[in-house]
């Protein structure tokens, strides 16, 4: 599938990884809406449409997909970037880890990931019944290396992701019948404005962690590997580790 004059939903899309993806998918012809809570700072067009979305509620997640419609006609993609990273402790030295972090976690990450996924998949399959591509769309997650190796104080981060992981696979094959492709991307260290805002020897200690390249990753590879699965049709069904082949740490 080409990414030009196709229309992609980018949830998380005003900032961090999902800002990049909005902007190289923009710049090669494709017409974005950002589906967030917060409003970007600069960057929307004619080809670039924002929507307040909150990816966990069903009514606030269809008004985006409607609106994908509705502005652009059609849709023909999904990239769920939106999600937060809480880190607390199962036993802490304030007590137990508090059960309204964790369900928190798994309502943003996992479950809006879903609930956007549903939606945009009906709207898809819509539009696609009359027509002939062989990809009629594309759904990329976001995941994490926590999913498989997650640290001391990522209980429900890991979890959450790892949800992701393991919808991947049933969801792809059940949406193949409706040419579908269902795809999970897993960073590693990205060079987002968290991660940067850390002190410089903090930073120097996460590049040392990463065996080659020793950095964090850029997020324009995040972007690139968004548009080389958009682009290769047989990808479907996979969870690609973006990460500089690191494994993570107890801590």
């Amino acid at each position: 599938m080409q990414i030009k004059d196709k229309v992609f939903i980018v949830t998380g899309g005003a900032s961090g990884l999902g800002g990049i993806t909005s902007a190289w998918l923009a710049e090669r012809g494709a017409r974005v809406v950002i589906a967030d809570l917060n409003r970007p700072g600069q960057g929307l067009s004619d080809s670039v449409k924002f929507i307040t979305t909150d990816v966990s509620d069903s009514v606030s997640a269809k008004a985006a997909v409607d609106f994908a419609c509705n502005q652009f006609g059609s849709l023909h993609g999904l990239i769920n970037c939106a999600g937060i990273a809480p880190a607390e402790k199962v036993l802490g030295k304030d007590g137990p880890h508090r059960l309204e972090s964790f369900s928190r976690a798994i309502t943003i990450n996992l479950i809006g990931s879903f609930n956007m996924l549903r939606l945009a998949a009906q709207a898809i399959s819509e539009r696609a019944q009359a027509e002939a591509e062989e990809t009629a769309g594309v759904i990329i997650n976001t995941a994490s290396v926590a999913a498989y190796d997650g640290q001391i104080g990522q209980a429900a981060y890991s979890a959450s992701k790892g949800g992701i992981v393991g919808m991947t696979l049933p969801i792809a094959r059940e949406l193949a019948r409706s040419r579908i492709r269902v795809m999970t991307i897993a960073p590693g260290i990205m060079a987002t404005p968290m991660l940067l805002s850390f002190p410089q020897e903090v930073q120097d200690s996460l590049n040392r962690s990463v065996p080659f390249p020793a950095r964090m990753g850029r997020p324009e590879e995040f972007a690139q590997l968004v548009g080389h699965i958009i682009e290769n049709d047989y990808l479907n069904g996979e969870v690609i580790r973006l990460d500089g082949a690191i494994r993570m740490a107890p801590r």
